[in-house]
């Protein structure tokens, strides 16, 4: 009768996990007092899982608590009703016992296997029908990873233990078991099990005819950090996973033949970054678009302590009083500014973005940029620049792929016919943002075609002037987003120009596709000795070890069981 029981609950137990995955639940009750959760298992369970997939996590119902301190006096409230506080307790763990309980019966419900001595029929209560318990002649998709919350009150303190099923093809072939415990900190290594103790654990428990052991290892190589004992907290981090095969030790660092890949997640505005000052323009553009969509808009602080129209009043005149233009001489006289101040990345980077033929548009809109407080600022700086093309005042020249409306304007004047310009409404703040945009995306093409990273071919998507204003601004803060990554794995992680290439085509591919999203994470693969450096002298955050065991010889019926042992370091 117990052995029916078991079966019985199994089965039971996997039709509500089946329920859950295929009707996309978020969660469920199951016995009254535990919870099932379906939820992103990278988020939720950190180092120990990384996978794309949602997984189960079954913990216990957390009970809600009545604050007995935060009860209002019904003598003392104003409208004479007591008001009671619930208080929400965090996630409650199962004990050990239940824990492999429930990873006993997910582990059954995947078995496809019945010794013929007992039928499935034959095992179960008269009451119940094999048809109603058994699952359809159709094999369902297997089941998503199963992880437990423990109470860490047995000897090894688990904190997790986990299942996962093992495919070959569409068929279940296996199921992987985790267990993940917590000792407490450690000094040195030799308090961990040895690799041939390890061995000879699976030996004994499982009696395989082969034993593989496969590592795995995650390094944090840029995020966060610490200044005089105060942590900076940064948004962008740049991890990478080690595979290895042939480990020789627990807690190895992993061998330079090791399959490295980086995950790499940057988020723009970091005041450490080169990219900094771009990013401080670029958020100025997104200001005068925002303002264009709403009609309200919040400006920055200017830069400058002149007014926007004494800047564009001086740079007019320095235009008319002198033979030669001082745009190449104001622009040397920018970049000496700004390297003297940076530091040695800043400088690096500087050299290469920097560009020498900022036009008569691109000048103003440097000036403007750092000066403008409001919507008459803009306005009035524009009347002034399109009053002296209309008397013939200045003939600057402009770049030829120029496309805004002021340089259609100045094109114009060349032969003294300009069209009306009504500067009212948002109009000035409109031709002032198509301004940024021409200037902005000739700095990145500056930097990409100059470094040999892609083609103009290949930024035609981010390059259109085609869409509208609103559009254009997106497109041009993915490129922006792009170069912050280029940036961050060229000055930082010193990446030769063939893994630099290939991310750029991996950002370009994505952004064509994709919104714009800070939070996603690319990855690329490389070689462990690009970055033996970073990594070889420093603590693993994660370290884990995959046992692969042949229990049965093939062809009779032999299962691949995996056992995994995870360190959190």
């Amino acid at each position: 009768m117990g052995s029916k029981m078991i079966i019985t609950d199994a089965v039971q137990f996997s039709k509500m996990l089946r329920t859950l995955q295929d009707e996309c639940k978020d969660s469920c009750i199951y016995e009254e007092d535990i919870q099932i959760l379906r939820v992103n298992g990278e988020k939720h369970l950190h180092h120990i899982y990384r996978g794309d997939r949602p997984v189960f996590i079954c913990e216990k119902t957390a009970p809600r608590i009545d604050s007995e301190d935060d009860k209002m006096d019904e003598t003392h409230s104003d409208d004479e009703t007591n008001h009671e506080v619930k208080i929400e307790l965090g996630p409650q763990p199962l004990t050990i016992m239940k824990a492999r309980q429930l990873l006993s019966w997910y582990t059954m419900s995947q078995n496809s296997i019945v010794s013929p001595a007992v039928s499935p029929a034959a095992l179960l209560p008269p009451a119940v029908s094999p048809a109603a318990l058994l699952p359809p002649a159709v094999s369902p998709a297997p089941l998503l990873p199963l992880w437990v919350r423990c109470d860490m009150a047995d000897p090894a303190r688990t904190t997790w233990l986990g299942a996962e099923t093992a495919c070959t093809g569409n068929k279940v072939s296996g199921v992987k078991l985790y267990a993940v415990t917590c000792a407490g900190s450690t000094v040195d290594k030799g308090s961990f099990i040895t690799l041939d103790e390890l061995k000879q654990e699976h030996k004994n428990r499982h009696h395989p005819s082969m034993m593989v052991a496969r590592g795995t290892a995650q390094y944090n190589l840029f995020g966060s950090t610490v200044v005089e004992n105060t942590t900076i907290e940064s948004q962008s981090s740049v991890t990478v996973d080690f595979k290895w095969s042939h480990v020789e030790s627990i807690l190895e660092t992993p061998p330079l033949s090791s399959t490295a890949t980086l995950n790499i997640k940057v988020s723009s505005g970091d005041m450490r970054s080169p990219m900094y000052p771009l990013y401080k323009e670029l958020e100025f553009l997104q200001i005068l678009a925002d303002g264009l969509r709403t009609g309200e808009t919040e400006w920055m602080e200017p830069e400058e302590t002149r007014s926007a129209v004494q800047l564009t009043r001086e740079y007019l005149d320095e235009l008319q009083n002198t033979v030669k233009t001082l745009q190449d001489q104001s622009t040397k006289e920018a970049v000496k500014v700004k390297t003297e101040t940076g530091t040695s990345e800043t400088e690096i980077f500087n050299s290469l973005m920097e560009r020498g033929d900022l036009d008569f548009i691109e000048q103003l809109w440097v000036r403007m940029r750092n000066s403008v407080t409001s919507y008459q600022d803009v306005g009035d700086c524009l009347k002034l620049v399109i009053k002296a093309l209309q008397y013939g005042d200045i003939k600057p020249w402009i770049h030829r792929d120029s496309s805004s409306s002021l340089s259609k304007l100045i094109l114009q004047s060349y032969h003294h016919q300009m069209d009306h310009v009504s500067l009212t409404g948002l109009t000035p703040v409109h031709m002032l943002l198509e301004m940024g945009l021409d200037k902005m995306r000739k700095d990145y093409i500056n930097y990409l075609i100059g470094q040999e990273l892609t083609t103009l071919n290949h930024l035609s998507y981010y390059l259109s002037t085609e869409e509208d204003l609103q559009e254009q601004v997106i497109r041009l803060r993915k490129l922006h987003h792009l170069l912050e990554i280029m940036v961050t794995c060229s000055t930082f992680l010193g990446l030769p120009y063939d893994r630099l290439f290939l991310l750029t085509q991996l950002c370009l591919q994505y952004y064509k596709t994709c919104p714009y999203d800070e939070d996603h994470e690319f990855k690329l693969q490389i070689k462990p000795a690009l970055i033996s450096h970073f990594y070889q002298k420093e603590q693993a955050v994660s370290w884990g070890l995959v046992m692969y065991c042949m229990l049965f010889p093939q062809g009779v019926g032999g299962v691949l069981g995996v056992s995994n042992v995870l360190y959190i370091v």
